[in-house]
């Protein structure tokens, strides 16, 4: 489907105001985010992409609106497994909850910009070589792989590339957020020098990097309209910062989550393969037998919806009983 100039400036602009009012207004002090608070921002941004979901429908039909929604689902999920990421590395720089919501706030700001890069340059490449699907289908296999052997895998913050880099190359203020506050730069001796903060945020933005790349070809799998992919993408992770104070504390309560995760990414990656088969070498036999047209999908993205929707709540219910019976086990031994 063709989108119009004025579709693709109409939502950047809607996300450029909502986020220029949620720091200005909103967030404009530096505060600890309380649970409460925390869960009514991610209601919040769910009700607001929900709402485009439904735009969705009425202007491009049930299809498009299906593709959106599960596209929005899978990102969601994805985010929910960075949370804990996101944690260690805010630990590790011994950064403040109060603080941690203006870093994650630029770092969306640069995870908008990476998006779209990304979704731009995958689309463009879909277009000009349909190989490339068999190029993404495999990278999600091999993610999903290496995603389902994570389990318990520690971060390193300190060995980022781009950390190390900037210690190299750019003045470091002695000083840390006790005196500079939530200031990515600063004046010391004379001199420029970044604080802390920014080398939080740099190696925020590098992980990010990681996460578009496992994301966007995930989403690229259910819909190869570039305009669903990035709404679809932005409205996900314009929840994230919400999402980290909601879940940072009781992410390690979704145990199997990644398991999950690694399932749907090899899910999409197959069917982004079985695509580029369907389409290449089976078509006019898929025409002939199956009533199959070009560009229609092997697997529906109703069928989809539904296999990412089971996933996720088998994986969710699976963490959520094995965590009451691992208590239940722990409060039987106590009083014995």
């Amino acid at each position: 489907m063709q989108h119009t100039l004025y579709e693709w400036i109409g939502f950047s602009a809607i996300v450029v105001a909502l986020l220029v009012l949620d720091m200005v207004v909103f967030h404009r002090k530096d505060h600890e985010p309380s649970l409460l608070e925390s869960a009514g921002w991610s209601a919040f941004w769910i009700v607001l992409s929900l709402l485009f979901n439904c735009w969705v429908w009425l202007k491009m039909g049930a299809g498009a609106a299906a593709a959106f929604f599960t596209g929005f689902l899978v990102e969601k999920s994805l985010s929910m497994d960075n949370v804990f990421v996101f944690a260690v590395i805010f630990r590790f720089f011994g950064i403040p909850l109060m603080y941690q919501y203006r870093v994650l706030f630029w770092g969306i700001i640069g995870a908008i910009v990476m998006r779209l890069a990304f979704i731009l340059a995958g689309a463009a490449l879909l277009r000009r070589f349909d190989w490339v699907m068999v190029v993404f289908g495999a990278f999600l296999l091999v993610t999903a792989v290496k995603l389902a052997r994570s389990h318990d895998a520690e971060v390193h913050p300190e060995r980022n590339i781009l950390l190390r880099i900037a210690r190299r190359l750019l003045p470091v203020t002695r000083g840390d957020h006790r005196q500079y506050g939530h200031a990515f730069f600063v004046r010391e001796g004379g001199r420029l020098c970044i604080t802390p903060m920014f080398l939080v945020l740099l190696v925020i933005e590098s992980t990010d990097v990681v996460f578009a790349i496992d994301s966007v070809p995930a989403i690229f799998g259910i819909t190869k309209d570039p305009y669903i992919v990035f709404t679809s993408n932005i409205c996900a992770i314009l929840g994230l910062r919400a999402l980290y104070f909601l879940l940072a504390g009781a992410v390690r309560m979704f145990r199997y989550l990644h398991y999950g995760l690694a399932a749907i990414l090899a899910f999409v990656g197959l069917v982004m393969i079985a695509d580029y088969i369907a389409e290449t070498w089976y078509f006019d036999y898929l025409v002939e037998n199956w009533g199959f047209v070009e560009g229609q999908h092997v697997v529906p993205t109703g069928a989809k919806l539904v296999v990412v929707g089971i996933v996720l709540t088998v994986s969710i219910g699976a963490s959520i009983i094995a965590n009451r019976r691992e208590a239940a086990r722990r409060s039987g031994q106590a009083a014995v």
